[in-house]
């Protein structure tokens, strides 16, 4: 190797190479995962803005700001963009890509090449989901429900093109899951065993599996929905002797595990939140690993609660319905394994803890209320209302993207090099989390009145609550822009951050910050588990928050 090659590998991945050709071929995980996390954050603020709109437009019953369709085309965009383009990559491609090598002491992912087509591959399920919207939209919802995707003749190219995107959307996501099982098989460093991998890649690991299971069903699904679309085969539509609700089967098959796959990365990252903000081994480690893979297992067989009002058999109804509460108990493990690890502490209330503490409170009533919604006499005044939204809201924004946005800050340092404004910080978490409740609580209230979701208009009765809703997502975006430009205010204001910020003993803060070009200067030995703080010496807990020659 010659001396320019070894100074280039000891350099942080940042500045190894330079030029726009280092970073469109790159093969480093490091720089695919900042890419990945670009896009996704792009997709996040254009979810967003849909969703102001459309809580802007419900602010007053009666037309507001856009028309009747209008309407319909911009809550299909606000959750079609965020499900497929922001919450099911957000943390496996940007934060899973940059952290799971380095957990693993290992260089690289196992198939550095597949993970750049993998990201290419997104882009281009993107572009394809940009060209529905060029053509006006689609209007369906975000779930593309037949008869009505099938039938609605303004509709076609826009169906076509969405469809297509999020078909190809769902070839990244399963490159993705085989790059990280088969690194996570095969590249752990010597004495990284199975019982010493941290919950992130346990995480990981189980949402790999439903990635890669469960992402054909739906790529099969889509395709026989553009097949029926251009050749009039009678697969769904009733009109050719098709069967709509086979479409539902066919799309919560994939879509249940989905939630999983969205909501379990969320649960991965706070695992490693509470650990270094308690200093505390996570209590019943082993536990919390397993009930990652429970909750993969679980979520393969009890795809049919969404469809207790379709017209199923009274004894599907109750079969999956049985089945439903299953999930309460990997998911309870987790709430209570947390909550003891959390127990005599010591406790930091950084602004990564502030939203791991937020995703668990956030967390446990999105869990508390599906009890309602399994249950099957329930469901039937409460399918279909607000009360589904909040729900559904309350586990994906309130875990998922809270997880996220705390795992972005806590391994914003080391991703950058960075440190940022805590008390900026800190305000934006308590925003985000007040906004978040005061938009979210009120639909419950709507849902369980008898407020049904999707509707352009309503009755005068339930405006107090409507516009209690839209302020509470104002407060909400409020809180999201502040952290926003708190981290990039630091890019271009901030500290150099040390070496390990947060006192963790974990090994990706073992390495330079940011991390040299293959992760780690010399292969780690792993001699001990990723939690063993009652292990460490007192040095290895002091807080690096910034480098020794850091200027302001």
């Amino acid at each position: 190797m010659s001396t320019h090659d070894e100074a280039t590998l000891n350099t942080n991945y940042l500045t190894a190479t330079k030029g726009w050709k280092s970073w469109a071929f790159t093969l480093d995980h490091k720089r695919i995962g900042l890419m990945y996390l670009v896009f996704v954050l792009a997709a996040f603020l254009a979810g967003g803005i849909f969703a102001l709109l459309v809580r802007t437009e419900l602010m007053s019953h009666g037309p507001t700001i856009v028309s009747g369709p209008t309407y319909n085309k911009l809550f299909t965009l606000h959750g079609a963009i965020m499900v497929f383009l922001f919450i099911i990559p957000s943390i496996p491609a940007s934060l899973g890509n940059f952290i799971l090598p380095i957990q693993l002491g290992a260089k690289d992912v196992a198939f550095p090449k597949l993970n750049l087509l993998s990201f290419y591959v997104y882009l281009c399920g993107a572009t394809l989901t940009l060209l529905s919207i060029a053509h006006g939209s689609v209007d369906t919802g975000w779930t593309f429900y037949t008869p009505y995707s099938l039938q609605d003749p303004e509709a076609a190219t826009k169906v076509l093109y969405m469809t297509l995107g999020v078909f190809v959307l769902g070839f990244s996501s399963i490159l993705t899951g085989l790059n990280f099982l088969v690194s996570i098989h095969k590249l752990r460093a010597p004495g990284l065993t199975w019982t010493r991998l941290p919950l992130f890649i346990w995480g990981m690991y189980a949402t790999s599996i439903m990635q890669v299971l469960a992402t054909p069903v739906l790529a099969i699904t889509l395709l026989m929905l553009v097949f029926e679309r251009v050749f009039g085969l009678g697969i769904f539509d009733p009109k050719l002797g098709g069967d709509p609700i086979l479409f539902q089967h066919f799309f919560w098959f994939y879509s249940h595990p989905a939630v999983y796959i969205m909501i379990v990365p969320g649960m991965a990252v706070v695992s490693e939140l509470f650990a270094t903000f308690s200093r505390r081994v996570i209590f019943g480690y082993f536990a919390v690993a397993m009930s990652s893979l429970g909750l993969a297992l679980v979520g393969f067989i009890v795809w049919a609660h969404h469809m207790f009002t379709s017209g199923m058999s009274e004894f599907a109804n109750m079969l999956f319905s049985a089945l439903t509460f299953l999930v309460a108990i990997p998911s309870g493990v987790k709430v209570f394994n947390w909550t003891a690890t959390l127990y005599k502490g010591s406790i930091s209330f950084a602004p990564p803890m502030l939203y791991a503490l937020a995703f668990l409170f956030l967390f446990t009533i999105g869990g508390l209320t599906g009890l309602f919604l399994g249950t099957l006499n329930t469901d039937i005044h409460l399918h279909d209302t607000y009360f589904v939204v909040a729900h559904f809201h309350y586990v994906m924004m309130g875990g998922t993207v809270i997880g996220f946005i705390g795992g972005l800050l806590y391994w914003w340092p080391k991703m950058t090099g960075k440190m940022y404004h805590f008390g900026g910080a800190t305000v934006g978490a308590w925003l985000t989390f007040i906004g978040f409740n005061v938009t979210f609580l009120s639909q419950f209230v709507l849902g369980s009145r008898g407020m049904p979701r999707r509707y352009y208009d309503y009755l005068p009765e339930f405006e107090s609550l409507h516009r209690v809703s839209t302020f509470g997502a104002y407060i909400l975006a409020s809180g999201l822009f502040t952290t926003a430009g708190v981290l990039i205010h630091s890019l271009a204001k901030g500290r150099a951050a040390g070496r390990n910020p947060w006192g963790s003993v974990a090994l990706e803060w073992k390495t330079q910050t940011p991390p040299v070009f293959q992760n780690f200067e010399q292969t780690p030995i792993i001699t001990k588990g990723p939690y063993d703080y009652h292990l460490a010496s007192d040095e290895e807990l002091v807080e690096d928050l910034y480098a020794p020659d850091a200027a302001e």
